[in-house]
């Protein structure tokens, strides 16, 4: 398996929104979001990364199937429960780049998406002119009912491409989790790392 990663072009994006989406729920189903996916959710997100033209979306092909996705967007674009927090500290929203989600699937993991996806969002956001990339994490108790004993949280990796926690730093997000019948908040923590 030989792995393509490069950028799309808004048109490309928006070709690929079931893909997008498809991807997403697949990935996300796992601990820790445990994500009951749907289209019409998926409608909803993906459409902050269409509606700036200073978004990025990266996939990660094998052949001409998208196996792998990462987005960003202007921390001011995005949904307010992810900037409120930083404008409540007093931080000025407009210089932040917001990483959304980085989702591959399993059998190609370990081959270098991943570190090529956030060298490609932080090169949008030195190209846009911002000086901090953000992202945030949901955030689960270590004795949760569905971790898996081998669960490897992503710090690690997160720390090794220069981002760090900023603490005291968290918001809310909702998601239907699965067999849920509604959507509720979630915790997620913030990670930065200046440009």
């Amino acid at each position: 398996m030989t792995l393509v990663v490069r950028r799309l072009d808004i048109a490309e994006a928006r070709a690929r929104f079931d893909e997008l989406a498809r991807l997403r729920i697949a990935v996300f189903r796992d601990y820790p979001y445990l994500y009951e996916g749907d289209a019409a959710y998926e409608r909803r997100y993906l459409a902050t990364y269409f509606a700036t033209d200073q978004a990025a979306v990266i996939g990660a092909f094998d052949g001409d199937r998208l196996v792998g996705a990462a987005t960003a967007a202007p921390l001011a674009q995005h949904f307010d429960a992810f900037a409120q927090p930083f404008a409540e500290r007093g931080l000025d929203v407009a210089t932040f780049y917001y990483f959304g989600e980085s989702v591959l699937l399993k059998p190609y993991r370990g081959q270098g998406a991943g570190v090529r996806f956030f060298a490609e969002r932080e090169a949008a956001a030195r190209g846009f002119g911002f000086g901090a990339c953000v992202f945030s994490a949901v955030v689960r108790p270590e004795d949760h009912p569905r971790r898996p004993p081998d669960y490897q949280p992503l710090d690690g990796f997160w720390r090794k491409r220069g981002y760090r926690p900023i603490d005291g730093l968290v918001t809310e997000f909702s998601w239907r989790e699965i067999g849920a019948a509604a959507e509720t908040p979630k915790p997620m923590a913030y990670w930065m790392r200046r440009l």
